[in-house]
């Protein structure tokens, strides 16, 4: 029988999430629904999760020894990683003295890191995946680059939202794509993974939930991606039943793998009624947000329900709708979102902004949700209320 107690008592629960960006405050807004205390933590304080948090702490994650003394000293109900940039070895270690992490350290250690979910699905499970190389010495790396053929796609073995990703068209972006790996990767300089071009006609993201209720999937999700980070998703993406069949299949067998309760953001191209497999996130997936306007359970709500225990019996979906996201550039902390009246004025539209406290770069900063009557119309009426949005950088 599942129990919840009160809030921060010692009959109470408490969910420790590492790493508390935007999709991290919507986990702990949806873990406090469920009178769960949760203590946000990341590198650097005021991150928008710690913004709506009982408690935060500032760490570098990265560090075993710091991030094994702060669970230690919290000593949570549940470890919940949402970023990659997270010593998962120490999560492992820590797993086998008793404590619960989200879905289980193993899948955090494997999916953190692109060679370990890459080497499982294609090596372990069988799964069709992209032509890939692993390299960590930059003569390996344009050894890697041979193997493969031009043009060819390179990352670092552990980054998100596109960060030291790029694509070699030649032999003269080699060395240029190497500087932007080594600078990219979440864990500093590094290994890289090469990966060969894959022929599809679409990507998606197919949110999958592992509950006591067993495996249930969302509807999946279409996107577009500049530069490795996603700008528009939509649900659903249109699909044969043969491919959405094979999609679930392939789906089911790499989560089932890894194990654990909570979503995955299972990434699969799609070439006609072919599926291969591209990776996987152990929790919710910046694709998903439209699942915010799309549901009645979120993919924040899904996770939340999931990992504490609770069934997943069914997942409504409303219609047809689509993400965009903010992204700005600047150099600031000092940020302003105008014309939101503008923004709001067509029925079926919804704004988050996500409260991150500076820009170096490009930074995503919220997102546009809208609804319509086909996937098409919910695309360009987000697009039209982005277009509306003025965002001023002081």
């Amino acid at each position: 029988m599942a129990k919840i107690g009160s809030v921060m008592t010692p009959v109470g629960r408490k969910a420790l999430l590492l790493g508390s960006g935007e999709l991290g405050k919507e986990v702990a807004l949806e873990l406090q629904r469920y009178n769960i205390e949760v203590v946000a933590c990341d590198r650097y304080a005021n991150a928008p999760a710690m913004q709506v948090a009982h408690r935060s702490r500032v760490f570098n994650m990265l560090d075993p020894e710091e991030l094994t003394n702060v669970i230690l000293e919290e000593k949570p109900d549940h470890i919940i990683p949402e970023v990659e940039a997270i010593a998962t070895p120490a999560l492992v270690a820590l797993e086998k003295d008793g404590f619960n992490v989200t879905p289980t350290a193993q899948a955090a250690y494997l999916t953190m890191n692109r060679e370990g979910i890459r080497r499982l699905a294609a090596e372990e499970l069988g799964i069709k995946t992209s032509p890939y190389v692993f390299a960590s010495t930059f003569d390996e790396f344009v050894a890697a680059v041979k193997t493969v053929g031009i043009p060819c796609v390179v990352k670092p073995i552990m980054s998100s939202s596109g960060h030291g990703q790029s694509v070699i068209k030649s032999e003269n972006d080699i060395e240029n794509s190497w500087k932007i790996a080594q600078e990219g990767g979440r864990a500093g300089a590094g290994r890289v993974i090469v990966e060969g071009f894959v022929n599809f006609d679409y990507e998606i993201t197919l949110l999958t939930v592992r509950s006591v209720s067993g495996t249930t999937y969302c509807e999946p999700i279409g996107h577009v991606q500049v530069d490795g980070d996603y700008r528009y998703s939509w649900q659903p993406q249109a699909m044969s039943p043969k491919a959405l069949e094979s999609a679930r299949e392939i789906a089911k067998k790499v989560t089932d793998a890894l194990g654990g309760y909570g979503i995955f953001g299972v990434e699969l191209f799609i070439k006609g009624d072919e599926v291969i497999f591209s990776e996987v996130s152990p929790r919710p997936h910046d694709t998903g947000m439209v699942t915010m306007i799309s549901q009645d359970l979120s993919e924040f709500g899904l996770h939340a329900r999931a990992l504490l225990g609770l069934p997943v019996p069914s997942i409504r979906f409303y219609g047809p709708s689509a993400s965009r996201a903010i992204v700005v550039e600047g150099d600031t902390t000092q940020i302003e979102f105008d014309n939101l009246e503008q923004v709001l004025e067509e029925p079926g539209v919804q704004i988050r902004i996500f409260g991150k406290p500076e820009i170096k770069g490009h930074r995503r900063m919220g997102v546009i949700l809208a609804t319509a009557e086909t996937v098409e119309e919910a695309i360009a009426k987000s697009q039209r209320a982005y277009d509306k949005l003025k965002v001023t950088v002081y």
